[in-house]
């Protein structure tokens, strides 16, 4: 049986990979200054000086963390190099890519990752940044068109299948070594109500019976443990894995707001999908494009050496990822209220901060924003598990909410004090739980108070503002002039 080749195989890899690109780069176009702004929660100068210091020496930082940024990280440069990627995405989403444009991408987003700090600490940004650099690979050097001369080199789809494989199986072992709720197939009774940011379908399927929940475990050791291996297996069983994964990662999407991560995961499935299946679903015209191109096809050999390079290079690289997978150590909500009282009395009355996508107000409905990601609204879900003094930067947008600051207000869905700042601020702890459908409250949520994660903080608290000059975010450590 002759060989499928691999050119809508291509094609739409790279269109769902600027689609993705686009997504993250306009995360950062919107939130990039009130996060990592010169007068943002976390500034980017500052954390750059304290690299360099740390490190010994700005060679050394920029060895470490190379960026542009190393270059200039004023604001106007930094949002300038956003919307760039943002703009270049949409020419990789429209059909256009070349090795030399994918490497500029994956080195913009290369020069955000290593200085976005806490805010880009998530294992898919990584996960994007490899797929991304794989993806330079799959084209040639300069010929943009959706279908150029050069074939799709093997190797190339190889890796991609590799990296699935290695995602999937990582995942698998983290959760059956890390809660016995996977091992005793309980984990989803929980995980629809108490994932980071729930969609309107969480609620539908948290109420949904036990033998379903386990059901949908059972369904996930199918697509992280079973699956992965056939990727690498003929024709007819890769394709059926790479059903099950896709089918996977749609159910995640749907299931809530899980920022791009299933929509990232899903480009190196489709490597596992070849011409000969992917015509079957597409428009002609585009099958008859690509049939044109690989009857014209001038493989090139620099391609091909440059691919088997990457192939040996890969290989190297993946014996700490492996060791990691052999290893045994694989590696709530706040809410935000204000008062203008003068004192703080039994009878003050305080007024909610609500943020863009995290439960805030019961009767709100849960928000759909994914493949979107508010990053604000994220970390707010791990600081509530943890100390204010393990996430600092609550406290300077403590302080930036006491003075109506309006980059950090742009980070939230409302402003209870339109008129004048708050005097005081301070953040309590719930636990909220899905209220079932058809209640007739009619609310989405009901929560139950557990205690006071912060104090009532004003602009005049003098441990707010030695803590705030200690972390660099405040000149002056006494009180107010």
């Amino acid at each position: 049986m002759a060989r499928s080749p691999y050119w809508l195989t291509r094609f739409v890899l790279l269109r769902l990979l600027g689609f993705v690109y686009f997504v993250a780069f306009l995360c950062l176009a919107q939130q990039l200054l009130p996060l990592l702004g010169h007068d943002g929660l976390t500034p980017v100068p500052l954390f750059l000086h304290r690299l360099e210091a740390h490190l010994g020496s700005r060679r050394a930082a920029v060895l470490e963390f190379p960026s542009l940024f190393w270059l200039d990280a004023s604001d106007g440069f930094m949002l300038a190099m956003a919307w760039l990627g943002a703009g270049l995405s949409l020419v990789v989403l429209a059909g256009f890519a070349n090795a030399l444009l994918l490497a500029v991408l994956w080195a913009l987003y290369l020069s955000f990752v290593h200085i976005g700090q806490r805010w880009y600490g998530y294992g898919w940004e990584i996960q994007l940044l490899e797929t991304g650099f794989l993806a330079v690979f799959l084209c040639p050097l300069l010929d943009p068109r959706p279908f150029p001369r050069r074939p799709p080199p093997a190797a190339v789809l190889w890796l991609y299948r590799w990296l699935i494989f290695r995602i999937m199986l990582g995942a698998a072992l983290i959760k059956l070594r890390g809660d016995s709720c996977w091992r005793d197939l309980t984990c989803l009774y929980y995980h629809y109500e108490t994932q980071p940011l729930p969609n309107p379908l969480s609620r539908w399927l948290h109420f949904q019976p036990h033998w379903f929940q386990k059901g949908g475990v059972l369904f996930n050791y199918l697509a992280e443990l079973v699956a992965p291996w056939f990727a690498f297996w003929p024709r007819e069983a890769r394709h059926v894995a790479g059903g099950v994964l896709l089918a996977f990662q749609v159910s995640l999407i749907l299931s809530g707001n899980l920022s791009f991560l299933n929509w990232l995961t899903i480009v190196p499935i489709v490597a596992c999908f070849d011409d000969a299946l992917l015509r079957r679903v597409l428009p002609r015209p585009l099958v008859a494009r690509a049939e044109r191109a690989a009857a014209e096809a001038r493989p090139s050999r620099a391609h091909q050496v440059a691919a088997a390079a990457l192939a040996v290079l890969v290989g190297v690289l993946s014996f700490r990822p492996v060791g990691n997978l052999l290893s045994q150590r694989q590696m709530m909500n706040t809410s935000f209220e204000g008062t203008s009282d003068e004192t703080i009395t039994a009878e003050t009355r305080w007024r909610e901060y609500e943020f863009k996508c995290k439960p805030g107000d019961v009767m709100r409905r849960p928000c759909v924003i994914a493949p979107y990601q508010e990053r604000i609204d994220w970390q707010l879900w791990f600081a509530a598990m943890s100390t204010p003094e393990e996430y600092p930067w609550t406290l300077h947008l403590v302080w930036k909410l006491l003075h109506n600051d309006r980059g950090a207000l742009s980070l939230l869905a409302n402003d209870p004090f339109p008129d004048a700042p708050p005097r005081y601020i301070r953040a309590r702890r719930y636990r909220y739980e899905f209220v079932p459908p058809g209640d007739p409250s009619g609310a989405w949520w009901k929560r139950t108070l557990l205690d006071e994660w912060l104090p009532p903080l004003s602009a005049d608290d003098l441990r707010l503002r030695r803590f705030l000059a200690a972390h660099g975010w405040l000149a002056v450590a006494g009180p107010p002039a």
